[in-house]
């Protein structure tokens, strides 16, 4: 299996760090400029740090990385933590960086697209690009932890997402407690 994670400029960074630290199989990673400050903000993570937990690495203008075209296979793109902005652009179609071209490449050859907004409180335009893409099947998955569960930690609350994302691809996880 291959699978695309791109970290995009949203406070969320976590998110896509622990993606690639539970997906099996080949990982490709995409941080936008903006991630690259966060990362290190919000986490003990260096840029560094979370480039090792991928096999692949691309820059966000590489606009001629493989993951740019269709004829290239994935099985699923995440992106977690997906900002309003990024979030704005793969609904209006606009692939002028490499996470919004793979975004746009996961949604025409049909492939599994989840984006992990995290986000609060969202405008009618947000709800409204959330809901078009919804439409076409991207997965909107929040970053709203379930406390059936009890999560206990920040790590338990963010493992509940990242579990939550696994269950998209149906990956076999023990991240959280399911409901019983």
């Amino acid at each position: 299996m291959r699978y695309v994670v791109a970290i995009t400029g949203a406070s969320g960074s976590i998110y896509g760090i622990r993606l690639l630290e539970n997906l099996p199989g080949e990982k490709i990673l995409v941080i936008s400029e903006m991630a690259k400050k966060i990362i290190p903000h919000e986490t003990g993570y260096s840029v560094e740090d979370v480039k090792a937990l991928a096999d692949v690495t691309f820059e966000d203008d590489d606009l001629f990385a493989s993951i740019s075209s269709g004829s290239f296979k994935f099985d699923a793109m995440f992106v977690a933590p997906c900002s309003g902005s990024t979030l704005a652009k793969i609904h209006a179609g606009i692939a002028d960086t490499l996470i919004t071209r793979a975004a746009a490449v996961a949604i025409k050859e049909s492939r599994r697209l989840i984006i992990i907004p995290r986000e609060t409180p969202k405008s009618a335009i947000f709800l409204r690009n959330e809901y078009e893409l919804s439409r076409i099947g991207v997965c909107i998955l929040d970053a709203n932890p379930g406390f059936y569960s009890k999560p206990r930690t920040i790590d338990d609350i963010i493992d509940f997402v990242v579990g939550r994302c696994l269950d998209q691809i149906s990956i076999e996880h023990d991240l959280y407690k399911k409901w019983e």
